[in-house]
């Protein structure tokens, strides 16, 4: 896999209905619930992003940002971005208003 690829694997992009805190704390839960080595636990966080750490050290980074029609959220993991995608699933979509693109 080239390096442009593993780039674009890594940083993953979503549109959510729910509210910028609201991601953020379901986040924190549902990176905290997972079995064994995919569990990553709060290590930072700010206003609209924060960074989790999970086994070997690896580090999850999620932010979100209110915009219309939605939440934009960006999630980025070298290793768990299994677990990232699988996360952004769990995120109710954006509901589509004209003019917008989800």
């Amino acid at each position: 896999m080239s390096r442009h690829q593993q780039s674009g694997r890594t940083l993953q992009q979503q549109r959510t209905a729910m509210p910028a805190a609201d991601v953020l704390a379901h986040a924190r839960d549902f990176f905290a619930r997972r079995s064994g080595i995919y569990a990553a636990f709060l290590e930072k966080q700010g206003p609209n992003w924060m960074s989790l750490r999970g086994q070997g050290g690896e580090e999850i980074v999620i932010a979100a940002t209110e915009e219309a029609g939605g939440t934009a959220v960006s999630a980025s993991s070298y290793m768990f971005d299994a677990q990232v995608a699988q996360f952004l699933s769990t995120l109710p979509p954006a509901v589509e208003t004209a003019g917008s693109v989800a």
